[in-house]
């Protein structure tokens, strides 16, 4: 069977293999749903294809496949025994209310397996993205004439909180320099934590570092190569969503953890398998590290700085915000940590400058002097 054979790729563009085979592998998720999916999607399969990112793309069809079982399990509204069978008469009986059963259905539910129960919770923009994806499935078929009318008017509005009503978290500067001496030490790991650390301390130290700086999201961080660096030139390249490349500038901070690492720690590539020869960052088992093993490791460092227990650390991303405060705390442009952290619209990379601000605010909230030090709660008049 195909799936049992070796897949050898014949790359002949710019990308590096490992940025073409993490495409690839997404594709091919999205081609076992599909064949999962019923046949008269067909057509939706293709725009999708066109018309969003990959990883939206699988966001999709793995909404709308939960979607088909559930009216399979939990309603009558269909009567056939898998989600390929279901014919385009069976969506055109749906209506608006049976998309809104299906919306609080999905805020919480249980799940039977032979041994335990699970519960899953979902919040208000995990079932907004739901939504999402059954109103774009939902219009595309009345207009390729599938359903016979556009329900999509009578989904139940679900208020998400606007990106300025969101807390934005992240590491202050203090905790920052907390988190870079564990790396560098030790200091307030466990026995068994620094057993891994003797061995990983300037891998981790790098990846910080990295994250710190540039902002980079994970996956950016995960896919770097060896041949993505060139130090001569003093500067690395990274592939980005919506398939932009970018080329970083080096520091001197960056450039040297980074050399620590190569010279010092990271695997003679000689004894690595040549899928991961050219991987930057490594595992213990000489091959790349994945998104969890980042996202782990970032969390464990991330509570010290915090002074947290390890199951409260901060995720990369947290990193990210980290950075963009940071950058505009120092009084950089919005415009060019927009440029930097790659965001799509300045709205978003101004939040971090509103964040900013209110940081400041809240530190001398209750930094007086003089007569008002006495009384913090004294209402301060103008003259």
């Amino acid at each position: 069977m195909a799936e049992n054979k070796k897949i050898i790729l014949h790359n002949q563009s710019r990308k590096p293999d490992n940025i073409l085979k993490k495409e690839l592998e997404i594709k091919s998720l999205c081609e076992e749903l599909e064949r999962e999916l019923p046949r008269f999607m067909s057509g939706f399969f293709a725009y999708l294809r066109g018309n969003v990112l990959p990883m939206t793309r699988l966001a999709y069809l793995r909404d709308i496949r939960f979607f088909c079982n559930y009216l399979i399990n939990e309603t009558d509204l269909v009567s056939c025994e898998s989600t390929r069978e279901i014919k385009e008469r069976d969506f055109d009986r749906i209506q608006g209310v049976d998309i809104n059963m299906f919306l609080d259905f999905c805020r919480s539910y249980k799940v039977e397996k032979e041994k335990s129960v699970h519960i899953y919770e979902n919040d208000q923009r995990s079932l907004s993205r739901k939504k999402s994806s059954l109103s774009v499935l939902f219009k595309h078929l009345y207009r390729e004439g599938y359903v016979s009318r556009n329900i999509t008017d009578s989904f139940n509005p679900i208020r998400v909180p606007k990106p300025g009503e969101r807390q934005i978290k992240t590491l202050q500067d203090d905790e920052v320099m907390k988190m870079l001496d564990a790396v560098v030490t030790g200091d307030k790991l466990t026995d068994k934590e620094k057993e891994y650390w003797k061995k990983t301390k300037l891998r981790d130290k790098a990846i910080l570092l990295l994250f710190l700086t540039y902002g980079l999201r994970i996956s950016e961080l995960q896919q770097l190569n060896l041949s993505s660096f060139n130090f001569n030139r003093g500067e690395f390249l990274i592939y980005r969503k919506r398939g932009k490349e970018s080329i970083m500038p080096l520091n001197h901070t960056v450039r040297k953890a980074v050399e620590e690492y190569l010279e010092s720690e990271r695997a003679d590539s000689d004894t690595v398998e040549p899928e991961h020869k050219d991987a930057l960052f490594l595992s213990l088992q000489k091959r790349r590290m994945t998104e969890r093993q980042i996202r782990e490791m970032v969390k464990k460092y991330t509570s010290i700085g915090l002074e947290t227990a390890r199951s409260a650390g901060y995720s990369p991303h947290k990193l990210r915000a980290t950075a963009a405060t940071s950058l505009i705390g120092r009084g950089n442009s919005v415009y060019d940590v927009q440029e930097l952290l790659d965001h799509e619209n300045v709205t978003t990379t101004q939040l971090y400058a509103d964040h900013q601000r209110n940081a400041r605010r809240d530190l001398i909230k209750n930094f007086e002097w003089g007569e008002d030090m006495l009384d913090p709660d004294k209402e301060i008049r103008e003259e």
